[in-house]
Formats: C-alpha cells, structure tokens, sequence
C-alpha cells in the first residue's frame, strides 16, 4: 500500500469497531455540536473547567485503549514501530476525546444548575 487512501482506513476502522462504528460515529459527531454550541454560548474557555478536563481525560485514554484491546485483537498483536506507533495514537485520541467531552459535560452542566437558582444568570 503506497498511497493512504481514506477509504481503506474508513474501512479498517469499520472492521476493528465491528458494530459500534455507527454509534460511536453518532456521539462523536453530537459531543463535537454540543463544544461547539457550549464555545458559542460562553464565548471564552473556562480554564478551571479546561484543566480538571484534561485531568480526567487520562481515563479517557486508559479506556481508549481496554477498548481497544477488548474490540480488536489486543496487545499480544503489537510488534513493529508502527503498532506502537498506533498503540500511542489510540492513547492520545482517546484523552483528547475524553478531555473534551468532560469539558462540554462541565459547561452545559454549570448552565443548567445556573438557571435553578433565582436572580443568577
């Protein structure tokens, strides 16, 4: 394979996440409206927020990969650079992923306990 065709790696994502492409597919496309919608509605970042987010975006990876390995064929396949190479990448994607839903999760959660409470805006 000496092109990187973005089909074929459509279609290697599709065969190690089997059936949950299509949901995954889903939250991904609705969490990255709900960022998008929460940055439009604060108009800045809450660094507060940001930090405890990328705390906890460390799970968000370690899962990342036990999903990986319980989906795919697991850890005993890595062998060559390029299967850590990926190994690292699943970690990395799944803390940013994780980082920025605990975001999103934190400011739509702060606008709503905001809005139960009189006089507050």
């Amino acid at each position: 394979m000496k092109e990187l065709d973005p089909t074929v790696l459509l279609a290697v994502l599709r065969e190690m996440l089997g059936p949950l492409f299509w949901p995954l597919s889903a939250v991904l496309a609705l969490g990255a409206l709900a960022l998008a919608t929460l940055l439009l509605r604060e108009r800045r970042i809450v660094l507060r927020r940001l930090g405890r987010s990328h705390v906890l975006g460390l799970l968000g990876g370690l899962g990342a990969l036990v999903l990986m390995r319980v989906l795919a064929s697991g850890f005993v396949a890595v062998g060559g650079p390029v299967d850590w190479l990926l190994l690292g990448l699943v970690f990395v994607l799944g803390v940013l992923g994780a980082a920025a839903a605990f975001y999103t999760l934190g400011g739509w959660w702060s606008i709503v306990r905001r809005r139960g409470r009189p006089g507050i805006r």
